[in-house]
C-alpha cells in the first residue's frame, strides 16, 4: 500500500513536470514575432478593404484571417525622407519629435523592441532595408542578411534589379565598399532571406523576431516582367482628388518625389503611375503569400505574431502631387493588419493608432513590460474590444512649416507657414474622405477652427512639439531639400 501511494505521488510530479515542460515548449514557441513593412504603400491598396481595381490575394489573406487596423497612421517627420522617422518609431515606439535627427542615428538610450527580445533570448533577424545608423542596427539584430543600407534604390545604382547589399556581420562593420551588387529584384531578394532564416535551424531551436523591410511600392516603380503590364492605365480610375497642380505653395512642392513626372499632371501620365504603383503592390503581395506558405509548411502560423505595415503613404497624383510630404490622408494614413494567436479573426477597427504603437503592442501582447522610453500606446484594448480606443484625435507633423489635428467627429484641421503666408485647410472626412472640399473660409466653421487649433496646440505640447504656430512666421523651408526616400 505505501509503495502505490509512493508510486502515485512520483507520478503525479513527473506528469506536473512534464506538463510544465511542455507548456513552457509551446510557449517558447508561442512567442515568435514577424514584422513585414512596406515602403510608401497607401491605405487604399489593399483589395480586401475596398479598392477592387488592385489585386492582393495575400494581403486578402491575412485581412481575413486577422485584425485590420484601418485608421493607421505615420506621426510624420521633419524632412522628405519620412520613412527613416517611421521606421524608428515602429521599432521603439517613440514620438517622432525627440528623435535625435529624425532617427537617422539611434542612441543607446533609446531601447528598442528587437534589443528587448535580444536581451530576452530571441533571435532577431533582419532583412531588407536599414535607414539608420550601422551601430545600432547592431545593437538590434543578432542575425540577418541581404541587408540594405539606405533609403531607395536608385536607378544610377542598379535600381530595384540590382540592389547592393551585405551579409550580416557580427562586428557591426559594413564599409562603403562592402557588399556586392545582387541580380535579384529587390523584394524577392529580401524574401529570400527571411525565408531562408524561417527555414533554418536558428528559427527553430528558440524565439525570433523578423523583421522584414522592403522597399516596395517606393519608387522608382519598376516592377519586374511577371507583374510589368498587370495593369492597364486606361482601366485604372482617376482619383476624385485628381489636380494638376497643388492649389498653394505646401512648402515642398519641388521636392524628389515631385519631379518623377512633369508638371502640370495630366490624367494619363497619373493613371500610368497608378497602374506601376499598383503593380509594384501586387509584386509585394507575391513575396509576402511566399512567407505565410513557408510559416504554414513549418507549423508557424499558430505560433508567430504576425504584423503587416507601410511606413508613410503616397499622393500618386492626388492634390496635385505625386510623393508623400504632406499631411493629406493619402500620405500619413497607412495599412496595418495584425495576425496569430489571440488575434481576432476577420475583423476590423476604426481606432486612431500610429506605427509607434507596434511596440508596446507586441510587447504587452509577449506579457513584456516596455521599456521606459517607450511614449506609444498599447493596442491590446483595441484587439480585445474592436470599439474600444486608446486616444482621441490624431495629430501629425510634416517639416517645420505644417502641422494637423484630426478629431474623433471626423473634423481634420491642416495648418501652414511657408515663407511668412499662413494657410489653413479644413476638412469633414466623414463627407469628403478625399479631402477636396476645404471649409477654412466658412464663417460657419470659425468655432471649430479655434478649438482644432488648441487641440493641435495641446497635442504639440504633449509629444514635444517646440513649434509656436501662434506667432506670424512659426513656419520656416529647410536649408537643404531632402531626397524624398
Amino acid at each position: 500500500m505505501k509503495e502505490q501511494v509512493e508510486f502515485k505521488r512520483i507520478l503525479f510530479w513527473t506528469l506536473l513536470f512534464l506538463c510544465g515542460t511542455m507548456n513552457g515548449i509551446y510557449s517558447q514557441k508561442a512567442q515568435n514575432v514577424l514584422i513585414i513593412y512596406s515602403d510608401d504603400q497607401s491605405y487604399n491598396t489593399i483589395n480586401a478593404w475596398g479598392n477592387q481595381e488592385i489585386k492582393t490575394p495575400n494581403l486578402d489573406r491575412l485581412v481575413n484571417e486577422g485584425l485590420s487596423f484601418r485608421q493607421t497612421h505615420v506621426m510624420g517627420g521633419h524632412q522628405g525622407a519620412v520613412c527613416i522617422p517611421s521606421r524608428v518609431m515602429m521599432l521603439t515606439g517613440r514620438y517622432v519629435n525627440r528623435l535625435p535627427q529624425d532617427g537617422s542615428f539611434i542612441p543607446d538610450s533609446l531601447v528598442s523592441l528587437p534589443e528587448v527580445l535580444r536581451k530576452r533570448g530571441y533571435t532577431t533577424f533582419h532583412a531588407g532595408k536599414w535607414h539608420s545608423d550601422k551601430l545600432s542596427h547592431d545593437r538590434f539584430f543578432s542575425a540577418g542578411d541581404n541587408i540594405f543600407f539606405g533609403g531607395m534604390h536608385f536607378e544610377k545604382d542598379g535600381g530595384q534589379f540590382h540592389p547592393h547589399v551585405y551579409h550580416y556581420n557580427g562586428s557591426g562593420v559594413y564599409p562603403k565598399d562592402g557588399g556586392w551588387k545582387s541580380d535579384t529584384f529587390s523584394t524577392r531578394l529580401y524574401t529570400d532571406a527571411a525565408i531562408r532564416f524561417l527555414e533554418s535551424s536558428q528559427a527553430k531551436e528558440k524565439p525570433f523576431f523578423c523583421y522584414l523591410a522592403l522597399t516596395s511600392p517606393h519608387d522608382p516603380r519598376t516592377p519586374p516582367p511577371a507583374f510589368a503590364n498587370f495593369y492597364d492605365p486606361e482601366k485604372i480610375s482617376l482619383p476624385p482628388n485628381f489636380l494638376p497642380e497643388h492649389p498653394f505653395d505646401n512648402g515642398d512642392l519641388r521636392v524628389r518625389d515631385e519631379m518623377l513626372i512633369p508638371h502640370p499632371r495630366t490624367p494619363g501620365a497619373v493613371k500610368e503611375q497608378i497602374a506601376l504603383y499598383y503593380a509594384m503592390v501586387s509584386e509585394l503581395d507575391a513575396q509576402v503569400g511566399r512567407v505565410l506558405d513557408v510559416l504554414e509548411k513549418n507549423g508557424m502560423r499558430e505560433n508567430t505574431l504576425i504584423v503587416f505595415a507601410g511606413d508613410n503613404g503616397l499622393a500618386v497624383g492626388q492634390h496635385g502631387l505625386l510623393g508623400k510630404q504632406s499631411l493629406y490622408e493619402h500620405s500619413i494614413r497607412v495599412p496595418m493588419i495584425f495576425a496569430g494567436p489571440s488575434i481576432p479573426v476577420n475583423k476590423q477597427t476604426n481606432a486612431f493608432v500610429y506605427l509607434s504603437d507596434i511596440t508596446p503592442t507586441i510587447l504587452d501582447w509577449l506579457n513584456i513590460r516596455a521599456p521606459s522610453t517607450v511614449e506609444a500606446k498599447s493596442l491590446l484594448p483595441v484587439i480585445n474590444d474592436q470599439k474600444a480606443t486608446v486616444r482621441r484625435d490624431i495629430y501629425n507633423v510634416y517639416g517645420h512649416w505644417s502641422r494637423s489635428i484630426k478629431s474623433a467627429d471626423g473634423y481634420k484641421l491642416i495648418v501652414y507657414n511657408v515663407n511668412g503666408v499662413p494657410t489653413t485647410q479644413l476638412f469633414n472626412l466623414n463627407k469628403d474622405p478625399w479631402e477636396t472640399k476645404n471649409l477654412a473660409g466658412d464663417p460657419a466653421q470659425r468655432t471649430r477652427i479655434t478649438r482644432l487649433k488648441h487641440l493641435l496646440k495641446q497635442e504639440m505640447q504633449a509629444t514635444h512639439d517646440d513649434l509656436d504656430i501662434d506667432l506670424p512666421n512659426w513656419g520656416r523651408k529647410p536649408a537643404q531639400k531632402a531626397s524624398g526616400s
